[in-house]
């Protein structure tokens, strides 16, 4: 009995391995630093809370910092009466990131589908190195403290950092096609946690010396970065003569592996794949509109779920070391360092839980059962006790079930949704359903920030992590829909290969 065309499975790195060309590996590790550069100056952030909180509070009423005299010269220029409101104030920053962020991504995804995908990464990686520049190190070489300026280099900073994550998922997406993408996407969508690693690596290594180094040091690498990446990065293969997805004759493995997840399994198992960017007919695609995109199946759906899902994820990011600091009241390096583990976890999470779906070919399933743990990890690491080998321990864990799903969403699910059949005579789409997805995702994650900080302002860390379960169980709320169904396809599929042997 012959097996329908979602059901021929094909060897997971079969296609891959095949069409894998040194221009591969350089496309695969360019968009990755460039994304870990992007993360590491936002890490570096969240890494100086304490000191920048120190800063802009009055030593006599800073019990961190030592006592100073005349009290009129060293404190004219503070901008907080105490350490409470300058905390609250840095939660409001996070949040004024993140809504511009929101805001930019929805226009960088529809910039990137009609410019150089290159030339808009390369520009938003060298302007935000400087806007960070001048927040973190220029002001405080110049002893320029203001709040308005403060929150508008933010606002243009959320802007320009936002051009970062479409339009590196559409150029991976160009060079790497569905066979072992769940895979291929885990492993690379580590890029936002290895940036948060060496962003806390280096703030870590040059904080004795002022805050203000930390973010010069992370601007300078950054701003270098984009330089790379311009006159480097490969936007597509037929830059260099090689054939676009799909154009091949290995073709039906890419068609095959794209079936099952997004496209429609009645449709003709002959059919042509397609590609993401323009091709080289003549009759070359218009983009994608906004709202066509919004209409996609699963769009909607895993949107509103990552906004739910970003929101925790990123509150641990923000909050993390502050939150280690304040919480078992560690050192400021130290909790820095110590907060390098939850991003291992989810370098692990989405590497494996990646693999997994590739797998069994359905990506829900896989987020479900590891957002059901994360509701666990997350109460347990609420509890921890003032221990480091233990907070890490479960930090990880957390991380794993956190920052894995959240990675799958935000990358290889993203052009999943780029690439479904029903954009295939359209096919600029992937960088407008990636900046839908994460711009959803940064709306709800920009709200959490406010809300953490006024959490626990009020009711102290335990409700906070309370919250964070409540969200967790929203995210697998939101995608419920496409748990039923792709585990209705599962059963299916598996009652016809018993059948059929």
């Amino acid at each position: 009995m012959a097996l329908p065309g979602s059901l021929r499975r094909q060897p997971a790195n079969r296609g891959l391995v095949s069409h894998c060309t040194h221009h591969h590996i350089v496309v695969f590790l360019l968009t990755f630093f460039s994304y870990s550069l992007l993360h590491a100056s936002r890490k570096t952030f969240s890494n100086v809370k304490v000191s920048i909180s120190s800063q802009w509070t009055p030593s006599c009423l800073n019990s961190t910092a030592p006592e100073l005299r005349p009290y009129e010269l060293w404190n004219s220029s503070h901008l907080f009466p105490n350490t409470e409101e300058a905390t609250l104030f840095l939660g409001t920053l996070d949040t004024i990131f993140l809504f511009s962020y929101a805001v930019g991504l929805f226009v960088s995804g529809i910039v990137g589908d009609r410019l150089n995908l290159r030339w808009v990464l390369s520009f938003g990686m060298c302007s935000s190195a400087l806007v960070v520049f001048f927040f973190g190190t220029l002001t405080e070489w110049l002893h320029f403290y203001n709040k308005w300026f403060y929150c508008c280099l933010w606002v243009v900073n959320g802007l320009l950092q936002s051009t970062g994550w479409p339009c590196v998922v559409a150029i991976m997406g160009n060079w790497f096609g569905k066979t072992g993408r769940g895979f291929v996407f885990g492993l690379w969508s580590a890029c936002a946690s290895v940036g948060n690693i060496l962003g806390a690596f280096l703030a870590s290594c040059v904080l004795k010396y002022g805050y203000e180094y930390a973010f010069l040091v992370t601007a300078s690498v950054q701003f270098a970065g984009g330089v790379v990446v311009f006159f480097g990065l490969l936007t597509s293969p037929k830059e260099v003569g090689l054939p676009e997805l799909g154009a091949g004759e290995d073709g039906s493995v890419e068609e095959d592996a794209n079936r099952p997840l997004m496209g429609n399994d009645d449709a003709d198992d002959d059919d042509r794949n397609y590609s993401i960017q323009a091709t080289d007919n003549d009759n070359q695609p218009k983009a994608i509109g906004f709202f066509q995109a919004c209409c996609l199946p699963g769009v909607v759906l895993y949107s509103l779920a990552y906004a739910c899902l970003k929101l925790v994820n990123y509150s641990f990011f923000f909050w993390l070391p502050f939150y280690l600091s304040n919480n078992f009241g560690w050192k400021e390096a130290e909790a820095d360092q110590l907060s390098i583990w939850y991003d291992v976890g989810g370098i692990i999470g989405g590497t494996i839980q990646g693999l997994i779906s590739d797998v069994l070919q359905k990506r829900a399933p896989v987020l479900a059962i590891s957002l059901l743990f994360a509701v666990g990890s997350l109460f347990g690491y609420s509890r921890s006790p003032n221990s480091k080998p233990i907070n890490a321990v479960i930090m990880a864990i957390t991380g794993f079930f956190i920052g894995g799903p959240s990675n799958m969403i935000s990358s290889a699910i993203s052009a999943d949704l780029g690439r479904q059949d029903l954009v295939r005579g359209s096919s600029e789409a992937l960088a407008t359903v990636t900046g839908i997805v994460d711009g959803t995702g940064s709306i709800g994650a920009a709200v959490g920030q406010y809300l953490v900080s006024l959490i626990q302002e009020n009711l102290k860390w335990m409700w906070v992590f309370y919250f964070f379960i409540l969200m967790t169980s929203s995210t697998i709320l939101f995608i419920s829909p496409l748990i039923v169904r792709e585990i209705k396809m599962l059963l299916h599929e598996r009652r016809l290969r018993t059948l059929a042997e």
